[in-house]
């Protein structure tokens, strides 16, 4: 029988490790030696927390097509350092200027301005340098395939652009459609590319890789939904970070228009559309399954 909780928590342990093993100075120099300072703040900003909620999307995804943890794992730390870059730049004053991440300081408060920007643009450089190792995958068409997808997920048409859609709509306000839209793009789109990756490695056909597809875009507006609703909610000390802060800015959000009551009742049944997509894999998916239950349920 699936454990999801043993699943996420190994899932968790593995990315840790690996990613203490990669953010090592040695490791991540080239012509020249990486900066002590540099690194450690690489390291702040990745290290020590984090539920891994990608790379877990992502082995999950690739296990349905009998591709073994250890074997998704390169791609799901790539996956994971783009996710810790986005977090060490949203945190910075010119963005969402959070103190707080993780229940620790914020990499620009723990370090300074200037050296959480390039800790960030060095996590975003090296992803896509662990995709490109053989390490990853043997087939070099994979390991094109794979760069291709985290791209879309992450770059304008993906979560930077729905945090600049979020900028925009911070100054001139948002219709219905337009948060939808900017949520897709902002958190959503990398989760899409986690679990397209998962397929990817696993040589998943059209068919599987569209039922994956609607799975991953209705997963990631149920974890962002979710996350709108716990900004309400939650305390600062259970999420580990500022909460209010949308009402506070004046942020449009769903839960601003629906209401907590609307919002959780949308949220059950974009969950039950993330649901239905995987009825074709049957018990094979129950982890993908249990990710997108968690995504609704949890607390922080």
């Amino acid at each position: 029988m699936y454990d999801f909780a043993a699943d996420m928590t190994d899932c968790a342990n593995a990315v840790e490790r690996a990613l203490d093993h990669q953010l090592d100075a040695a490791r991540l120099s080239g012509p020249g030696p990486a900066a002590d300072r540099l690194v450690a703040a690489m390291r702040h900003g990745s290290l020590a927390g984090g539920k891994r909620l990608r790379p877990l999307l992502l082995r999950q995804a690739a296990a349905l097509f009998t591709i073994a943890p250890d074997q998704a794992l390169t791609a799901g730390l790539a996956v994971e350092m783009v996710h810790c870059y986005s977090l060490i730049h949203d945190d910075l004053p010119a963005m969402d200027d959070d103190d707080l991440r993780r229940g620790r300081p914020t990499v620009h408060k723990a370090y300074d301005e200037a050296t959480a920007i390039l800790a960030g643009d060095a996590l975003l450089t090296h992803a896509f340098g662990l995709l490109a190792d053989p390490a990853c995958h043997p087939d070099p068409a994979v390991r094109i395939a794979l760069v291709t997808e985290l791209v879309a997920g992450s770059g304008a048409g993906g979560m930077v652009g729905g945090q600049m859609r979020d900028i925009e709509g911070e100054q001139g306000g948002f219709s219905g459609d337009d948060i939808s839209t900017m949520q897709a793009m902002k958190t959503g789109a990398l989760i899409r590319a986690s679990v397209r990756m998962g397929a990817i490695l696993g040589g998943a056909d059209a068919r599987a890789l569209s039922v994956l597809t609607a799975y991953a875009e209705a997963a990631g507006r149920a974890f962002q939904l979710a996350d709108d609703i716990l900004d309400v909610t939650a305390t600062t000390q259970a999420m580990g970070k500022a909460t209010g802060k949308d009402a506070g800015l004046g942020k449009q959000t769903l839960v601003a228009q629906l209401g907590i009551d609307g919002a959780r009742e949308k949220l059950n049944q974009i969950v039950g559309e993330a649901l239905s997509a995987l009825r074709t894999f049957g018990p094979r998916a129950d982890g993908l399954r249990s990710t997108a239950r968690y995504f609704a349920a949890r607390e922080h």
